[in-house]
């Protein structure tokens, strides 16, 4: 449930920003929104889980996948995504 209102709010978002912003930068927005999205699940399940280890394993997990966004994101506003092939175009 968590994870589906997520991705709804999300996708909410977007459009919203949608309209005064130039097609890559709606592509840079909906990175960040879809990675924060999976990080706040992995936060969930952290605080969900039964040891610290898993806590803080899942936490880590969390953090990657906002710094993997977040760069997503910043290659996609500054770099040409017909030619930088990083950025996964």
């Amino acid at each position: 449930m968590n994870k589906t209102l997520a991705v709804v709010i999300a996708a909410g978002l977007v459009s919203l920003t949608a309209c005064n912003s130039s097609p890559r930068e709606n592509a840079a927005d909906g990175i960040e929104a879809n990675t924060e999205a999976v990080a706040d699940n992995l936060e969930d399940a952290a605080d969900n889980a039964g040891t610290t280890a898993a806590d803080n394993g899942l936490e880590n997990k969390a953090d990657a996948v906002r710094a993997t966004g977040q760069n997503q994101a910043d290659d996609m506003r500054t770099n040409d995504p017909d030619t930088n092939l990083s950025n996964g175009i």
